[in-house]
């Protein structure tokens, strides 16, 4: 899916050549038809290739994935997710961009949220 986001399409040979150490052709078009059965991605079809784009828009996915992580590794509080994001040690945020998260936390506490 990675792959598939960052170009915007993508064949499996494209996909192939994008993944470090690779599995099969055919595992690599396996994952995306069951990707594509799952909602997730979508084929046109460009001579005897499949052309995978994706389904669904990326904010959309970065939703979905983000609330299925808070709900799966923190008990669904999002108030313990952003606190393991601030704790991690390879993470510097700078000062402007604290000030940025401040005025989106008040925001959405005005929104009720």
């Amino acid at each position: 899916m990675d792959i598939v986001y960052r170009t915007g399409e993508a064949t499996v040979s494209e996909v192939l050549d994008a993944v470090p150490d690779p599995p099969t052709y055919s595992a690599v078009r396996a994952l995306l038809r069951i990707l594509e059965t799952k909602g997730h991605l979508a084929h046109r079809q460009d001579g005897p290739r499949y052309v995978y784009v994706p389904a669904v828009a990326p904010e959309r996915a970065r939703r979905q994935a983000l609330r299925h992580v808070v709900q799966t590794f923190f008990e669904g509080s999002p108030e313990e997710a952003a606190l393991a994001l601030l704790r991690m040690s390879d993470l510097e945020i700078a000062d402007d961009e604290i000030e940025r998260l401040t005025r989106r936390i008040e925001q959405a506490r005005g929104e009720g949220r």
